[in-house]
């Protein structure tokens, strides 16, 4: 299972929550992430997240996808549901995992 963000979502994230504008990290995290997420789960199958292809991430928009569900399920379930591509930004993929590993 994969999910391409630039063509799946958007290639211009937003801010954190939907209040604030389009493409928001808590409207990528409820209506693709998370329904992903947990398909992946019941598979026991992993997700990869593929970051390659935007215009940028706002780092309110990937700790409020990525953080806000650890938070819901826990940093570990995450961690190791999830799988990260990022070439073009390989930086990304440690921002984000330590959003995630920083959850209780």
């Amino acid at each position: 299972m994969i999910i391409r963000i630039a063509t799946d979502f958007t290639e211009t994230p937003g801010a954190r929550y939907r209040v604030e504008g389009d493409f928001s990290g808590e409207e990528f995290r409820e209506s693709l992430l998370e329904p992903k997420f947990l398909e992946a789960k019941k598979k026991g199958e992993q997700l990869t997240i593929d970051l390659d292809g935007g215009y940028g991430y706002p780092t309110s928009f990937l700790e409020e996808a990525f953080g806000g569900l650890a938070r819901q399920y826990g940093s570990a379930i995450v961690s190791a549901t999830l799988v990260f591509i990022s070439r073009d930004e390989p930086s990304l993929i440690d921002e984000i995992q330590e959003y995630i590993t920083s959850q209780k």
